[in-house]
């Protein structure tokens, strides 16, 4: 029975030195390697689908070592490849700086979630009082949304490139009847971050341009971050485009005014900006980790368009479980822009991509598809050397145990 324990004992020793000679650094490297060209194949791919992209960019980030990778032009009259310094618009990814600055303001116990339409902003209509910051947030709130109304749309026709206040995207929902009964459903919806940013400017008696830049720019040090007005893009910029078959390509960069989307989609920035944002959104830089936990729980719903894997809605957050591990984050698109941006849950793992061209499930599917596979792959190649780690460190504590019990028990 000894000499039995005995040769156990070595034989789970020899298992548990295998494994731990076989250093979680290594095959992490090896899969981090192998998920990059994948990535750069299917990016290369992506570009040069029919109706696809222009350009594509998109950035991993494992700790701190950062990888880029990129695909396609910047411009099609003066093509050059796209850079991390490059302007874009996040579309609604800005709705994750909206949450950034309400969220800073729960901390601070200025707002709470639970505080109302009707508390905090009593001049809009009764039938919106009874909304909550948190359903706002999390859009269950039965809003109408601003981007469908007859007045919105027109105005898209016939002046894309002047500016509104914020208060008229909500004139022109001020008379529609709710979607459903306040925190009964989900339902994405633009008017609902236009209302939280709009609750915060009142609570801190401060325009919403700066408190973005004291409360989320600085803090994440993002200085190529903005909010205009106007249809202006900064130089230098991802052109962004609208591609039809049979048709040449539109340069869409600057045909829509960001204040027809204000804190709802209206924020330019960089890829290298995105990238720093979302770490800093996951690393607890804007608000405290209670705060965090509650903005952490989830329903069921997708953000628009859906990123990779299976979505659910947290408070101004998504979280997308894939097979390669789960980040959190949100999606967008504009006219002529894509974008995905995304962490892991404490900020170390990230990956934002953008496309420069206005993708989704409906509009030109199979390309959206195709970019969908892509962010996969970059959350994959973000994650890459996450899993064996855990997996590492289980064996050995396992196979120590085991060694424990066959040289001990009886």
């Amino acid at each position: 029975m000894l000499r039995q324990r005995y040769v156990v004992a070595l034989t789970v020793a020899g298992l548990v030195a295998a494994v731990a000679a076989a250093s979680p650094a290594s095959p992490g490297r090896a899969a981090t390697r192998s998920t990059g060209t994948a990535l750069q194949r299917a990016l290369d791919r992506l570009v040069a689908m029919p109706s696809g992209p222009p350009g594509v960019i998109v950035i991993v980030q494992h700790g701190g070592s950062r990888t880029v990778y990129r695909a396609g032009t910047a411009s099609l009259p003066h093509p050059r490849p796209p850079t991390i310094a490059d302007h874009d618009r996040l579309a609604s990814v800005s709705k994750a700086f909206s949450g950034a600055v309400t969220l800073h303001e729960v901390s601070r116990r200025r707002l709470r979630l639970a505080d109302t339409i009707g508390h905090i902003l009593p001049a809009l209509p009764r039938r919106w009082h009874r909304v909550s910051l948190r359903e706002l947030l999390q859009h269950r709130s039965g809003l109408p949304d601003f981007t469908t109304s007859p007045g919105f749309v027109r105005h898209l026709r016939r002046t894309p490139r002047r500016s509104v206040l914020p208060m008229r995207l909500l004139r022109w929902v001020w008379h529609a009847p709710l979607q459903f009964r306040p925190g009964t459903r989900y339902k994405y919806d633009n008017t609902d971050n236009v209302v939280a940013a709009m609750m915060a400017r009142s609570v801190t008696h401060r325009r919403y341009r700066p408190l973005l830049h004291t409360l989320v720019y600085q803090p994440a040090g993002l200085h190529q971050t903005r909010l205009p007005a106007g249809p202006r893009m900064p130089r230098p910029f991802l052109h962004g485009y609208s591609l039809r078959p049979g048709q040449p390509p539109e340069d869409d960069s600057e045909v829509l005014a960001a204040g027809l989307a204000w804190a709802s989609g209206g924020i330019v920035s960089t890829p290298a900006d995105a990238n720093a944002f979302i770490r800093a959104y996951l690393g607890l830089r804007f608000f405290s980790r209670r705060t965090q936990q509650a903005q952490l729980r989830f329903v069921p719903g997708s953000s628009e368009p859906p990123g990779p894997g299976t979505n659910a809605a947290g408070l101004a957050i998504f979280r997308y479980r894939t097979r390669c591990g789960t980040v959190y984050g949100h999606t967008g698109n504009i006219f002529g822009y894509t974008q995905f941006a995304a962490a892991s849950k404490d900020g170390t793992d990230s990956v934002t991509a953008t496309a420069t061209e206005q993708l989704a499930p409906g509009l030109h599917s199979h390309v959206f598809a195709a970019l969908r596979h892509a962010e996969l792959l970059a959350v994959c190649a973000a994650t890459a050397a996450r899993p064996h780690v855990l997996v590492t460190h289980w064996q050995i504590t396992a196979g120590r145990a085991m060694i424990r019990r066959a040289i001990w028990s009886p």
